[in-house]
């Protein structure tokens, strides 16, 4: 199937999710958000009062103990909300890595302080992020400190009227990825994971995959707003893949996986992968007939993609979405009709030589076919 550009138009006018399309303009931003830049305006008052007290001392060692507890797995209870100290965390953690030492965490909770001065912000976030593995509990205490989540929902926004037209420079794309890769500390920890999609937080993400420049800012954008989703659906909840169902994620995401790239196809196709992986995802994808075609559709697409430039990883999980969908009858005849073929010949036989794993799904496929 050829991907040329009125059959990617008509593509995706057939999606017919139900929905409508996501196009954000400065007037439907500050609609979809009202709750948000209230917040903001309040708490960026609040934070600057906070940051030029003048007991500053005793500011910061209170919140160093405060922030001591949470990396030690005990992070104080609070009243519900979405971050920045609204939101309680049940005390414990399962993730057994090397314990921290002080010095480690007093340089952490330092550079959270440090997000709430506009002139060091930029690189508090930025070295937040390179630390990010230093601490399995760094998600919890972003999520319970006071302001700070406020702070990174901030430095997502500002940058919406740069997206269309696009205006966006590496600078101020690394300094958003830098805050998407804490949000992804968040979304990865089993006592934050839930509250930050009940926040729906995950939507702020949304005008970053709507974007369709190839420059690297926009596809680094892209590929690290991805890894914060991927980080949510990788736990095969329900409530979970319910709510990126409900959402109108799905048109983006077989976007992404259609004109994407590599990087991004990967990381798109995974997630996916977990959304028809559950019944409810599973059920909406093949339901309708036109959206269930559209789907094959771009699978096929992206693995005529890959004839020229084989990519492993991105092979086995297409074949993952492939063998799922043939549990639905309507979408095992339309793969025998040819969209598998080229998994099927000598095509990828490289990868089906090196890889072992990726020879076996291919025989399930072949046997589900059958």
């Amino acid at each position: 199937m050829n991907n040329t550009g009125s059959t990617e138009v008509e593509t995706y006018r057939n999606l017919d999710f139900s929905t409508r399309n996501i196009h954000y303009t400065q007037q439907q931003q500050q609609q979809q958000i009202p709750l948000y830049s209230t917040d903001i305006e309040t708490m960026n008052y609040q934070n600057q009062m906070l940051y030029s007290r003048p007991s500053g001392q005793q500011s910061t060692a209170a919140a160093g103990s405060v922030l001591n507890g949470m990396f030690a797995g005990s992070a104080p209870a609070s009243g519900n909300g979405a971050g920045g100290g609204g939101a309680g965390a049940s005390t414990g953690t399962t993730n057994h890595q090397t314990p921290t030492s002080n010095s480690d965490n007093e340089v952490l909770y330092q550079l959270m302080i440090e997000l709430f001065s506009a002139n060091n912000r930029e690189q508090a976030l930025a070295e937040l992020s390179r630390r990010r593995d230093q601490n399995p509990d760094l998600g919890v205490a972003l999520w319970n400190s006071y302001g700070v989540m406020t702070i990174l929902y901030q430095e997502i926004i500002a940058i919406y009227p740069l997206l269309n037209p696009p205006a966006l420079t590496m600078p101020v794309s690394n300094r958003a990825c830098n805050s998407l890769a804490l949000l992804q500390l968040v979304a990865t920890h089993e006592q934050t994971r839930m509250l930050l999609l009940k926040a729906n937080v995950p939507q702020l993400l949304y005008p970053f995959l709507s974007t369709t420049s190839k420059a690297k800012q926009y596809d680094n954008l892209r590929l690290t707003s991805l890894g914060v989703i991927g980080a949510l659906v990788k736990y095969d909840n329900h409530e979970v893949i319910s709510f990126f169902v409900a959402t109108e994620f799905l048109p983006l995401c077989l976007k992404i996986m259609d004109i994407g790239s590599e990087l991004c196809k990967v990381v798109a196709t995974f997630i996916f992968q977990k959304i028809i992986l559950d019944d409810g995802g599973f059920h909406y994808v093949t339901s309708h007939p036109k959206r269930l075609h559209t789907v094959l559709v771009i699978l096929s697409n992206v693995i005529n993609q890959m004839v020229a430039a084989p990519s492993g990883r991105l092979l086995k999980s297409v074949t993952k979405c492939l063998i799922r969908l043939a549990d639905n009858e309507k979408a095992k005849e339309e793969m025998r009709e040819g969209i598998t073929e080229h998994l099927r010949d000598s095509t990828f036989a490289q990868v089906l030589a090196e890889d072992v794993s990726y020879r076996r799904l291919v025989y399930q496929l072949v046997i589900r076919l059958a």
